[in-house]
């Protein structure tokens, strides 16, 4: 990381960089590396699926340390760009954009013409997803990011690339069945307003894990009310889930997430995994520093 945006750009520094060649045990007459490199490892690391394991690696280095519980954790989504332009979103049934303008530049006047995911897919990325973050944003060609954090240290316990379409309540349930199969089980889960669904809150009361959800005004749902609300645990929920943007920021600017340098959902998802370990692995530091210094 430490900034550097591209693959030819570490073959560069790895050249005088000492910091680097240390971590890769590289001593100063070795030679170095060049992108060819890192086009044949991305291959093997989607067939050996390593960048997931060496992720649930460093969260097992955590609980080693006794730095998780298992008790209360925080789930929330965002959206990450894709490595695709918007011109090339183009009709499924056709290769060619619209004869309706063009400037020659490649930029066609799509006016008149409605695009969406079902008649439109990027010649690009065709795994990208047409989204906007909220009324009044514009659409981007772009990939759903959900994490699921750990409240009392703020670590990144799982982050999950999907269909910038899927709901963030289905891929919450993801999340929590793989957090499940790790042995890791909460009892309580903080949420925005977008996973106050009836369905999803259903699914935390099978589990008993207790929604710690931010209600939408007037809507009524059984398993979220007064009752639940009104504790103390809710309102402390309520605050520590913010912490999770905290992840967010660092993986958009300092991981290089705020717009995928690659093509394809799968790519994307080593990419998260090895940035949000390195997150977590400056987290670890961090608190092991906090703990020794009380």
């Amino acid at each position: 990381f430490y900034s550097v945006r591209s693959d030819r750009q570490f073959c560069e520094q790895l050249d005088y960089n000492l910091l680097f060649r240390w971590f890769l045990d590289l001593d100063l007459e070795s030679g170095g590396l060049d992108q060819s490199n890192f086009s044949r490892l991305r291959e093997r690391l989607v067939e050996t699926d390593i960048a997931r394991r060496f992720f649930d690696e460093v969260v097992r280095l955590a609980r080693k340390d006794k730095l998780l519980s298992s008790d209360h954790f925080t789930v929330d989504g965002t959206l990450i760009d894709a490595w695709a332009s918007f011109k090339s979103f183009k009709r499924k049934d056709d290769d060619e954009p619209p004869k309706s303008g063009g400037d020659g530049t490649g930029m066609v006047d799509f006016k008149g013409e409605k695009r969406s995911n079902a008649t439109h897919r990027s010649t690009t990325d065709p795994d990208a997803k047409l989204m906007r973050k909220g009324n009044g944003q514009p659409a981007k060609l772009s990939y759903g990011g959900h994490a699921l954090m750990e409240n009392r240290s703020g670590l990144c316990i799982d982050l999950l690339i999907t269909d910038a379409t899927m709901a963030e309540h289905k891929a919450a349930r993801q999340l929590l069945t793989r957090a499940r199969r790790r042995r890791i089980h909460p009892k309580t889960l903080g949420a925005d307003k977008g996973y106050h669904v009836k369905d999803f809150v259903r699914h935390l009361r099978e589990h008993k894990i207790k929604p710690h959800i931010a209600r939408i005004d007037g809507r009524k749902t059984p398993g979220l009310d007064g009752r639940t609300t009104c504790t103390e645990g809710y309102k402390v929920s309520q605050r520590k889930r913010k912490r999770v943007e905290e992840i967010f920021g660092w993986l958009k600017t300092v991981g290089g997430m705020r717009k995928t340098r690659f093509i394809g959902e799968a790519r994307t998802q080593i990419a998260a995994y090895l940035s949000a370990a390195a997150y977590n692995l400056l987290r670890i530091a961090k608190l092991q520093d906090a703990g020794r210094a009380a």
